[in-house]
């Protein structure tokens, strides 16, 4: 059941959809000129075409062309390009590059990524990107964007539950985030799921940031422009890394931003070892890198690290950036270069990635109606099928905390409810951060109205911030309400981009709210929480006043709708917690300490379900449903790994007297012959249909010496009636699944019992060296 979501649909299409104009884009057939020009001859490589057109630039055109508002190359016409635009969950209104002041006025709001994460389904992440990089090409082709290249997903892990960019990113779980990433950007980009389909075109251009070790923005002083993270190489290897690392070799994103902050004293964007031997090296990246916006000005401004403006522009180009998202290269190179700091060739080399991305994209194809992605029109935009989708993404991500005597799904039966809360009526809570306008727009409490029309409504807080409240008033009416739902939490006033929190707990009186509302309420309370970050209810958890707890994350444009059927029942719940909800007492830790492992001598309990030692309010990848899961596994391909078949291959000892092989010296065709196949038996011991996430885990036998307490090695989603079994097969690769990083930042397979891990059950599996 949904608030008239047909008609709503029906009437969003209206006033979204009017007349186009043409995109901009060079190389018109009609001019006879473009048949001199190589960069124009479509059945020619890229690199050749981006070559021939950077080789007619002079200095002044070139330098014109390393910042973000590109002007327009009139005489060879080119047309102006914008590369900065956004697109975290759905097109939006930040970044100059795409406009809603014209015919399309609204785009399809997902739910906030660490939302959608919940869900652990990959399809559906690619799903959502695949909409938006049509959305993204619809509005391109319609003449109301000036560029196609999209800076997001935010990769960067979610480390610190303060961070107030958390919710930006799929979690806290490396793998977790590099298998978001590589699902977005193939969506966007227009890539299959399984990718290798792309063949050089581009639907829209994904750029994965801030690489790397960007987690801090504004925290008791400390910000993201001075912040000097200091990381060790093993947490850079198997934390930090990774998930850039999927993003370019397996997702084959065209983008990547370095970011404002410095990595043990070099900033990211003067990084040459970071841009040139790990991502263009290692990695075998072929697209632009961009700065974050002043990226380059912060380096002598701010950091000063670079000596003069000059110096800044040298160390960036040298390291390997392409584009400055600000004025500071323009400003600067002409300079550089005529003081002899910098070669030419610096700045040639950096825009043949930049034409190369735009080429990629069609842009210097000619007309691009009969192109690749040409004929995606406005209907696309905010489409049936694309607001379906962000209501689907909505229902699967909510997680349900608590749910004691069943007190949930509250019955359609109810002849009263009450309301609480000052995020049960804000629309603009529901979207979160870097979103544009959405195609409609229907709040929690809108979407309960239409469960049960006898409901009355109280915001009990003047805001989310909570510092006054007509608490008394609330409780008066949830006296007088059969059940009572409060729709609490925070909002982009609590957290944000350059805003991190310094405590977990509620702001304000809302803790007091809860509690005496709960306490007034004729049968415990449902709590709803929208939020990005962690927050410490411990209060609520042990409450038996409050039978039921969900967590809503920002759930986009059909987050009220999804509310609602999940609480009504008409949805079960199966999303997981995406990131570990710690206790109060973790903010003793500082933010700025970037270790991963845990130090006992020096009190410091490590971060993450993978290293941390202490309570946890809630575990990583914890969630309940209305029906109870049972996992067993019932076969396992092989459970003895020989790695010694080779007499080419070294073994080396830990300080442990541990075997160990590193797996850069395996080699890829042993790793492929050593898969391992792992099919796991899941039955729906419950009475409701649903769709629930299985985790697959692995655990090292031996504990401690910098090894994860266990690590997510696999996840995949079955649906199961009531009752009703099912089998689900997960490939284990020993070389990137049964590995870690050692203290020199080296992967190595080390020789002993492992043990994969679901729910309670696990099964041994042994590597022999």
């Amino acid at each position: 059941m949904m608030l008239s979501f047909v008609s709503l649909l029906s009437f969003t299409l209206l006033f979204i959809h009017g007349a186009s104009t043409q995109p901009p884009f060079a190389c018109d057939s009609s001019n006879p000129e473009t048949k001199n020009y190589l960069f124009c001859q479509t059945e020619l490589p890229i690199t050749q075409r981006a070559r021939d057109l950077v080789s007619r630039l002079t200095l002044d055109e070139k330098i014109s062309q390393l910042v973000n508002s590109a002007p327009a190359i009139p005489r060879l016409g080119i047309p102006a390009y914008e590369w900065w635009s956004e697109a975290l969950h759905g097109i939006s209104n930040v970044g100059p590059g795409v406009r809603f002041d014209g015919t399309i006025k609204a785009a399809t709001s997902f739910p906030q990524v660490i939302l959608t994460a919940a869900s652990f389904d990959p399809y559906q992440w690619y799903r959502i990107g695949q909409a938006i990089g049509r959305e993204a090409r619809a509005m391109y082709n319609a003449g109301e964007a000036n560029g196609m290249t999209f800076w997001a997903p935010n990769i960067n892990i979610f480390r610190d539950p303060r961070w107030g960019r958390g919710q930006e990113t799929p979690g806290e779980d490396p793998f977790v985030v590099g298998k978001y990433a590589v699902s977005y950007v193939r969506g966007v980009q227009g890539d299959t799921f399984q990718g290798g389909k792309l063949h050089g075109h581009l639907q829209a251009s994904a750029c994965c940031k801030h690489f790397i070790a960007y987690d801090l923005d504004n925290w008791k002083g400390t910000n993201r422009f001075l912040f000097d993270a200091r990381v060790t190489v093993q947490d850079l290897a198997d934390t930090y890394q990774p998930p850039f690392e999927k993003c370019v070799r397996d997702g084959r994103a065209s983008g990547v931003m370095c970011a404002y902050n410095r990595v043990n004293g070099v900033p990211s964007c003067a990084d040459s070892s970071l841009l040139f031997k790990t991502l263009r090296g290692e990695w075998d990246f072929k697209g632009y890198v961009t700065s974050d916006c002043d990226a380059v000005a912060i380096i002598h401004n701010d950091q000063g690290y670079a000596k003069t403006p000059e110096d800044a522009v040298v160390d960036v180009l040298k390291a390997g950036m392409d584009l400055n998202c600000g004025s500071y290269l323009r400003n600067y190179t002409k300079s550089a270069v005529l003081q002899k700091k910098l070669p030419e060739s610096q700045v040639d080399r950096a825009l043949h990635n930049l034409f190369a991305v735009r080429m990629r994209l069609g842009l210097f194809n000619g007309n691009p109606v009969p192109n690749p992605f040409g004929n995606i029109g406005m209907d696309q935009i905010c489409s049936p099928e694309h607001q379906i989708l962000a209501l689907e993404a909505a229902r699967n991500g909510i997680v349900l905390l608590k749910n004691d005597a069943k007190l949930l799904p509250l019955p359609k039966s109810t002849m009263s409810l009450a309301v609480i809360g000052p995020n049960a009526n804000s629309p603009q809570t529901l979207i979160g951060n870097y979103a544009g306008p959405p195609c409609k727009s229907v709040t929690p409490l809108q979407a309960l109205e239409s469960y049960i029309k006898n409901t009355v409504y109280h915001p009990g807080c003047d805001m989310v911030s909570c510092s006054t409240g007509a608490i008394d008033k609330a409780a008066d009416i949830a006296k007088q309400a059969d059940y009572v739902v409060l729709i609490m939490g925070l909002d982009q006033t609590e957290e944000r981009e350059a805003l991190d929190r310094v405590d977990l707990f509620l702001p304000g009186r809302q803790q007091e709210l809860i509690v005496s509302v709960a306490k007034a309420a004729k049968r415990p309370v449902v709590l709803v929480l929208l939020s990005g970050g962690p927050i410490d209810i411990s209060f609520a958890k042990d409450d038996p006043r409050i039978g039921g707890i969900f967590w809503a994350g920002y759930p986009g444009e059909g987050g009220g709708n999804a509310l609602a059927e999940v609480i009504f029942g008409d949805h079960n719940p199966g999303g997981r917690l995406p990131v570990t909800w710690y206790p109060q007492d973790f903010t003793k830790v500082p933010m700025t300490d970037m270790r991963m492992r845990p130090e006992s001598s020096l009190d410091y309990p490590g971060r993450t379900y993978r290293f941390y030692k202490g309570d946890t309010v809630f575990e990583f990848g914890y969630g309940l449903s209305y029906s109870k899961y049972s996992y067993s596994f019932t076969r396992v391909s092989q459970n003895n790994l020989y790695l010694n078949h080779s007499s080419s291959l070294h073994t080396k000892e830990t300080s442990e007297s541990v075997r160990y092989m590193l797996v850069s010296e395996v080699g890829a065709e042993i790793c492929d012959e050593r898969k391992i196949t792992v099919h796991v038996g899941v039955k729906n011991n419950g009475e409701l249909a649903g769709k629930h996430p299985v985790l697959l885990y692995v655990r090292h036998g031996n504990h401690g010496n910098g090894r994860p307490k266990k690590q997510l090695i696999g996840f995949r989603s079955v649906i199961l009636s009531g009752g009703e079994m099912g089998e689900i097969q997960f490939e284990v690769s020993p070389c990137e699944h049964l590995s870690r990083a050692n203290e020199y930042g080296l992967m190595v397979m080390e020789e002993g019992r492992h043990f994969l891990v679901v729910g309670d059950d696990k099964h041994p599996i042994t590597i022999i060296i």
